[in-house]
């Protein structure tokens, strides 16, 4: 498939969302399994050019004055890609199998369009116009250049899994996909995405199916670095699910000590087991829900750390999928608060005396943020808030307390703060 039949399939997926409701993942799905004769290559190239005009559809639409799916597209291509407006217009032209070459006014709007001067913050945000209130309570008058960094590609980090080898090791087993250390982990790589944002088929590597490594955002790391489970200890991963927050954490455990992972859903727990193999973690159990069982009860006053990754709106990692953003609906969000505060009483007696709760998000909402702990901590006097910079500190990562919440009682990372996915990382201490 050329360029401008990639952008004409690009345009048939956005309408196929547009018009029935339908998760791009879906639609992007079903677009390849009724044309068989797009290749791999193809289907991720417009997957990429479809997520790029998602992750600035705002933008694009105030700039090409229309939000139809062929605008977004084009937009894309231009605003995001660079494209030139006459090279589209005779690459479109010249093939049958392409959208229509672009009108006039099309083409004024991609070459005069380049300004958002004027626009309302969430259209230079990019995020829907009801979220400006919750964003304004998170970053004040930024909001708009946090939500621009949430519009932007995401990178493609890895996690050198410490139980197989050292970051020495894993860039060179890597070296052709030229990594580069990513600046807040220590166990972090970045690997370079495409000129389209398509990163390369790491888990077709070695060093991937050898357990060296691991895709995992370099503020997921963060946060199980932050939670700093030791050797040793008895740790419940509460809400595990797929278990990439479970390998850090046995990594860190160096396979002594024990750690439950656990979730509400079995099914999210279903990859854990193959991971574990491959990662060399010997170290931990399921703790799957039976029935009405209580699976955790003999777990009551145990455990040296509850990592609570608490179920969310996923408001920061709108980088990876920004369809969520456009389908996010204020009832959403209260029932993730409700789900939120649930989970922490569920996390709470597991938690022995001198033991800590570390609550983590991948949002930057300060609804499902610091009110959930406020609110948490006025239900139980018996735990504390422990300094961002005492967390970071004793986690050995004192370059990180840089990227405390304005209260200094937990991190907030955010692609324009710490070029990490969006997270939330409290650390609470039971006396």
């Amino acid at each position: 498939m050329t360029p401008a039949a990639h952008a004409l399939a690009a345009i048939e997926v956005l309408s196929e969302i547009e018009s029935r409701h339908r998760p791009a993942p879906q639609a992007l799905k079903d677009w390849g399994g009724s044309h068989r004769f797009a290749g791999s290559g193809d289907r991720a190239r417009i997957a990429s050019l479809v997520y790029d005009a998602l992750r600035s559809r705002a933008s694009i639409a105030w700039r090409m004055g229309a939000e139809t799916p062929r605008a977004l597209v084009l937009g894309a291509l231009v605003f995001t890609r660079s494209a030139d407006a006459t090279a589209l217009a005779a690459a479109f032209g010249s093939s049958p199998h392409a959208p229509e070459p672009p009108s006039d006014a099309e083409r004024s709007a991609m070459t005069s369009g380049d300004s958002l001067e004027g626009a309302p913050a969430h259209v230079r945000g990019d995020y829907p116009e009801w979220l400006d209130v919750p964003l304004a309570r998170a970053f004040g008058d930024e909001r708009a250049e946090e939500g621009e960094a949430l519009a932007r590609r995401a990178p493609l980090d890895l996690r050198v899994n410490a139980l197989k080898g050292d970051r020495a090791k894993a860039e060179r087993s890597l070296a052709h996909l030229k990594p580069i250390p990513t600046p807040l982990s220590p166990w972090g790589l970045r690997i370079p995405l495409s000129d389209d944002g398509r990163g390369p088929p790491v888990q077709a590597e070695p060093a991937y199916l050898k357990g060296l490594v691991e895709v995992q955002d370099e503020g997921s790391q963060i946060a199980a670095l932050i939670a700093a489970a030791a050797p040793g200890e008895q740790v419940v991963d509460l809400c595990a699910g797929a278990g990439g927050k479970t390998l850090a954490l046995a990594a860190g455990m160096r396979n002594t000590g024990q750690i439950y992972a656990h979730d509400s859903d079995v099914r999210r727990l279903a990859p854990l087991n193959e991971r574990a193999t491959r990662a060399g973690v010997r170290n931990f159990q399921f703790r799957s829900p039976r029935g009405g069982a209580d699976v955790l009860s003999d777990l009551v006053e145990r455990a040296d750390l509850v990592l609570v990754d608490a179920p969310c709106t996923g408001a920061g990692t709108w980088r990876r999928n920004p369809d969520a953003k456009w389908r996010m609906r204020p009832s959403a969000l209260e029932q993730r608060m409700v789900e939120q505060d649930a989970v922490l009483e569920a996390g709470a007696p597991l938690v022995k005396p001198g033991g800590r709760l570390v609550y983590v998000t991948c949002s930057v909402l300060s609804e499902e943020n610091e009110d959930r702990i406020a609110a948490f901590l006025s239900r139980h006097p018996e735990f504390r808030s422990v300094p961002a910079v005492e967390a970071a500190v004793s986690a050995g990562l004192p370059a990180v307390a840089a990227h405390a919440n304005g209260a200094g009682d937990a991190l907030l990372l955010t692609p324009r703060r710490s070029g990490t996915d969006g997270f939330f990382v409290a650390t609470l201490s039971r006396s």
